[in-house]
């Protein structure tokens, strides 16, 4: 076979396998796309509640801070810090180097009232047989009635020196403070004693005017201390704010089972915020626009942008005041594939 006969079949052989491949090459096709999968919701009735923590501290309901009435020097002492009293019980007892003094003069006067009531038995006798004249019996007579008088303020005299002498508790309680102590100098201007009574313990802490506002007589709050939490209903509200901090102080009893030291710092939870029967939708479904908020409705295979108005929101849940029906499904899947008109796919199809 010559060179020409051997060129001449390749070349056949190259044209029939280029005529080949284009007789079964397949037909190719644009690859779909897929559609953005998205889950969506109808908006729900409910409440929404908002907290904010703050400081406050606990004291006795009932609280009473003993003063001495007199100048004198401690002799006894009963009672220490922890204890606990009852009315009446004598804590201590104080030296006011007065009760000699007023229970001689107590003594004087009460035998001097003897004296004048005997002289007056006597003369009683003369004056009914005529010994004497009327008006030098009304002379005895006025000097029992003066005796009497002097001892009866000589005995007021004494019982008060004594009293101010004994300090006694003035109700059952706890003893708080005892700030003194045998042969101590006290005056009236000491604190001797502070005793708390068995009660309630009350939570007092201070509030902004935002917060106040929001705040009633019988609210609940919530005061922790320890790790534990303690329930309290507010009774006391101020009207008028602090003039150094401007906060309105507000105090609630806590339940009588919680054990918490008075002057003890608590963390108590109020309500700040609060709405109920709201038409609510989860906050991540929540789109912004030059702060302006936004959610992407549902509607026959597509999306559509719906400016609303919010309301109160917690962590999860956010109030919508207007722009949305309860029969409109809001997209609740955060997508960079999402504008108005957007053709998308529900999770659920």
């Amino acid at each position: 076979m010559n060179k020409t006969k051997i060129a001449g079949a390749a070349a056949c052989a190259v044209l029939a396998v280029l005529v080949l491949s284009r007789i079964f090459k397949q037909e190719q096709f644009a690859q779909a796309v897929s559609l953005p999968v998205m889950e969506a919701e109808y908006p729900v009735t409910g409440d929404i509640r908002l907290t904010t923590s703050l400081i406050g501290s606990i004291e006795p309901s009932e609280v009473v801070y003993i003063y001495p009435k007199a100048s004198g020097d401690v002799t006894a002492v009963n009672v220490k810090a922890g204890d606990i009293v009852s009315q009446g019980q004598v804590i201590c007892t104080i030296d006011t180097k007065q009760v000699e003094t007023a229970k001689n003069s107590m003594d004087e006067a009460a035998l001097a009232l003897k004296q004048a009531q005997s002289e007056l038995s006597r003369q009683q006798i003369l004056y009914a047989s005529g010994g004497i004249s009327d008006q030098e019996y009304e002379q005895y007579q006025d000097s029992v009635s003066s005796a009497q008088l002097q001892y009866e303020q000589a005995k007021y005299t004494y019982e008060t020196q004594t009293e101010y002498s004994q300090i006694t508790a003035p109700m059952d309680g706890l003893v708080e403070l005892f700030d003194a102590e045998t042969y101590d100098t006290v005056s009236q201007s000491d604190l001797l004693c502070v005793i708390s009574g068995q009660g309630n313990r009350v939570a007092s802490f201070s509030t902004t005017e935002r917060i106040r506002n929001y705040l009633e007589v019988g609210d609940t709050i919530q005061v922790e201390k320890d790790g534990n939490t303690y329930e309290g209903t507010i009774y006391e509200i101020s009207t008028m704010a602090d003039g150094e901090t401007g906060l309105y102080q507000v105090k609630a009893f806590v339940d009588e089972d919680a054990y918490l030291p008075t002057g003890s710092e608590v963390k108590i939870y109020v309500t700040s915020q609060e709405t109920e029967d709201a038409l609510t939708i989860p906050v991540d479904a929540v789109y912004y626009e030059n702060g302006a908020p936004y959610v992407y409705v549902y509607q026959d295979g597509a999306v559509y942008e719906r400016d609303i108005e919010t309301g109160i929101y917690d962590s999860a849940t956010m109030e919508v005041l207007s722009g949305l029906t309860p029969e409109d499904m809001v997209v609740t899947t955060w997508s960079s594939e999402l504008y108005d008109g957007a053709q998308v796919r529900l999770l659920e199809e």
